[in-house]
Formats: C-alpha cells, sequence, structure tokens
C-alpha cells in the first residue's frame, strides 16, 4: 500500500471517526494526537505527545539547513527516528548514516551522536519510552 493511499485512508477515518465530535478523554482508548507533516514552529521541537498517560515520549524535531544538535551521548534509553523531509547526517562514534525522508534509525541507549541538517534542512520523528520524571522522594524510595 501506497503512504498516499494510507494517508487518505486514516484522513477518511479520522474525519468520520474522530472529528465527528467523539474525541476520547480515556487515556486507554486509541486517538489522533498530531500530523507529522503539518506541525510547524521555531526550529527545535515542533510537536510533543501531550497526554499525561502515556508510556512514550515523542516530539517532531526540525533542524534549519546546515544546523546542528552538538556531539551527546543519548540518554539511557533507545531512540527511534523517522525522517519526514530534508536530509542530514547522523554523525555516531562509529560512522555517518546518511539521512533522507523515509530512513528509520535505531539509536541505541547511550550511543553517541550528532545531527546535521543538510541544504533541505531536516525534519524527523522522534520516540522512546517515556523518560523518569523529577521528582522529591523519601530517600529509600
Amino acid at each position: 500500500m501506497s503512504l498516499p493511499r494510507v494517508r487518505g485512508w486514516m484522513q477518511s477515518w479520522r474525519r468520520t471517526t474522530m472529528d465527528a465530535g467523539t474525541t476520547p478523554t480515556d487515556p486507554q482508548v486509541p486517538r489522533h494526537v498530531g500530523d507529522a507533516l503539518r506541525a510547524t514552529g521555531a526550529p527545535g521541537s515542533v510537536w510533543t505527545l501531550d497526554p499525561a498517560e502515556r508510556g512514550l515520549d515523542a516530539n517532531i524535531i526540525v533542524l534549519p539547513p546546515g544546523d546542528e544538535i552538538r556531539a551527546h551521548d543519548g540518554p539511557e534509553l533507545d531512540v527511534l527516528i523517522v525522517v519526514l523531509a530534508g536530509s542530514g547526517v547522523l554523525e555516531t562514534a562509529a560512522e555517518p548514516v546518511a539521512l533522507a525522508p523515509g530512513e528509520i534509525v535505531w539509536l541505541p541507549a547511550r550511543s553517541r551522536r550528532r545531527f546535521v541538517a543538510g541544504a533541505d534542512g531536516l525534519r524527523y520523528f522522534s520516540v522512546h519510552q517515556r523518560k523518569p520524571g523529577l521528582g522529591i522522594r523519601r530517600r529509600g524510595e
């Protein structure tokens, strides 16, 4: 099934199911939470998964042409990215990974990474297990 056919089916389903005033509020009910191709904003994170009761963190990241996310060691969890638009390079401890629309890239926990956007900029979807929130706890908890 081609992407346009899938997108058309999803849009049709969303119109008949979700846009009909039946948007669920129960966190255990699947629902539409955003549009990966239309999310806009200043460079950086232009969309974030919002439901409070969730087990995942997800973002859409936009880098202008030539911009970068400096080299760093990733978090204590695996991250999966899907390139939505543009191009770029993911520099790793081993070899560079070319980034182009449709590419799915796995970033293992604690892996070294640097993102550099190409001439058309870079837009990607990032998803990983939710990071534990910061909070005050009693000693021993």
